[in-house]
Parts: structure tokens; sequence; C-alpha cells
């Protein structure tokens, strides 16, 4: 363990964010497109992205933990701490560009899905709109399996058997 598997790490998290931004444009796509019948396949996807992201991040911080031991630093050191204590200015400065690149697709995944939570809102406004709108009324069958209109009130039984 030490620096170069931790910056491996991190290129792996920068990728898999990338990935997570990639899915997330999809799924707006899809949104704003109307072709929701495919949004539960491009969920699932992020999902699964998120997964991979999951464990990636438990990664990191054992890598963090056990570069920060070798640095002299407390094994619960963030990486901005690492940055700080870092023993030459060639890591620190990799460990920097890390560091703006993590925050920077954070911030474009937060924007993605505040958006895709607004299309999603209106979706559904949009949805129990038309729904309300319907003037369908449900009938009920007669006797013989006919189906007839809604009766001006309801009944339990078939009062023409």
């Amino acid at each position: 363990m030490g620096a170069q598997e931790l910056s491996t790490r991190l290129w792996q998290e920068r990728e898999l964010l990338d990935l997570l931004v990639f899915k997330l444009e999809e799924e707006q796509l899809l949104l704003t497109s109307g072709k929701t019948r495919w949004l539960p396949f491009a969920t699932r996807e992020v999902e699964q992205v998120l997964e991979r992201l999951r464990v990636a991040g438990v990664d990191r911080t054992v890598e963090v933990a056990a570069l920060a031991v070798e640095w002299g630093l407390p094994d619960d050191a963030t990486l901005r701490q690492l940055i700080e204590g870092a023993p030459s200015s060639a890591w620190a400065e990799a460990f920097r560009g890390h560091l703006q690149a993590l925050t920077d697709l954070t911030a474009q995944i937060t924007a993605l899905r505040d958006s895709n939570l607004q299309y999603l809102r209106a979706a559904s406004r949009s949805t129990q709109e038309t729904l309300a709108r319907l003037d369908a009324e449900s009938g009920t069958y007669d006797a013989s399996g006919s189906a007839e209109s809604a009766p001006a009130v309801a009944r339990l039984f078939e009062s023409d058997l």
C-alpha cells in the first residue's frame, strides 16, 4: 500500500463518477424525450454504478488510512489532510488534482440528480392531472355478463336473479 495505490483507486473512483454522470444524463434524456418506458433500465444501471461506488469508497478509505499511517498522520485522515501532510509536493499536487476532480464530479452529479427529480415530479403531476381529467366511469356487469353503465346507486347484490 502506498501513494501510488491510492492514486490508482482515486482514478478508478473518478471513472465511476464519470460513468454515473453519463447514466444520469441518459436518464435525463429519457425523461425529456418522454421515453419513460426505458426508465426502469436506466435507474437499475444508476443503482449498479452507485453500488460499485460504495465499494470503491470503502477501498479508498482503507488506502487513505494505510497511507496516512505511512506518512505519520492519523489513520482517520481525510484526503485533504493527506494533501497537507504529503512528504513531497508531487504527491500533494497529484492528490489535490484528484480532490478537485472528485469535487467537480460530485457537483455535476448533484445538479443532474436535482434536475432529474424535477422532471420526474413534473411527469408525475402531468400523469395525475391527465388521470383526473378522464371522465371514464367504471361500469358494472349485469346477470348476463353484459356491461352496463354505472348505476345511480351502489348495490351489493343483483336484484334480477
